[in-house]
């Protein structure tokens, strides 16, 4: 039987995890933002997917972007700035529709919440795409997240885990009290640092990494039961 006392929270990262976002989302709306800001660069699958472990964030792949193309410095941080509105605006209003869950995530949550364990969100993204995101594709667990942190509550990888921490501070949990969803080896590697324990559910582009420490790694949550999930942490 599955432990609330022992298991509290499990928090999810989105991008990847919770639904398609990165080929199918932020690419084709970074290439659109570029495009409207007159800059002759678009990005292909094959280069973004290779930086979302390397480079996170699109402000920092178009900042990588023109310094590989010799802009100059005035001219990075105008472009910087002008950016990320942009590019959050359209990805919200003209992807973030149509993107796919990724499978198993509705059961997972339906079975969370009907264990009264606590929902959470810790991502890379801005907190109005993933409330975007989640009220646009499921609207009927919004309600369940809290905290929802993203970039403007501070930095999730190459950070030591603080994101991940202030969320178990949030939730006034200790690591051994959550469980922590992810897609990628930036994510793991974070939440190790705060030593919650975590699950992993590849996708295409993640898939190969070494994953190390994790306590499920598998392409998806599809075959896995909430009880698979919490029992798997105590192995």
């Amino acid at each position: 039987m599955i432990n609330k006392k022992q298991f509290k929270a499990i928090i999810f990262d989105v991008d990847g995890t919770i639904a398609d976002t990165e080929r199918y989302g932020h690419l084709p709306a970074s290439n659109d933002a570029m495009e409207q800001l007159g800059l002759d660069i678009v990005w292909n699958w094959e280069t973004f997917s290779g930086w979302i472990n390397t480079i996170p964030g699109t402000k920092n792949r178009l900042i990588y972007s023109l310094e590989q193309r010799g802009f100059a410095a005035k001219d990075i941080t105008y472009y910087a700035e002008q950016f990320p509105p942009l590019k959050k605006s359209i990805y919200i209003n003209n992807y973030l529709p149509t993107l796919k869950l990724r499978e198993g995530v509705v059961n997972m949550l339906e079975e969370i919440i009907a264990t009264d364990i606590q929902l959470a969100i810790v991502s890379t993204s801005y907190e109005a795409q993933i409330k975007a995101l989640l009220q646009s594709q499921l609207p009927q667990f919004y309600p369940y997240f809290n905290p929802i942190l993203g970039k403007e509550s501070g930095k999730k990888t190459e950070n030591n885990g603080f994101l991940f921490k202030k969320c178990l501070q949030l939730l006034n949990i200790q690591a051994t009290e959550a469980i922590v969803i992810e897609d990628s080896q930036s994510g793991l590697e974070a939440a190790i640092c705060a030593h919650i324990p975590t699950a992993i559910f590849y996708n295409d582009y993640t898939k190969g990494s070494s994953f190390d420490g994790a306590t499920i790694i598998a392409p998806s949550m599809a075959n896995y039961s909430l009880q698979q999930l919490i029992d798997s942490m105590k192995k």
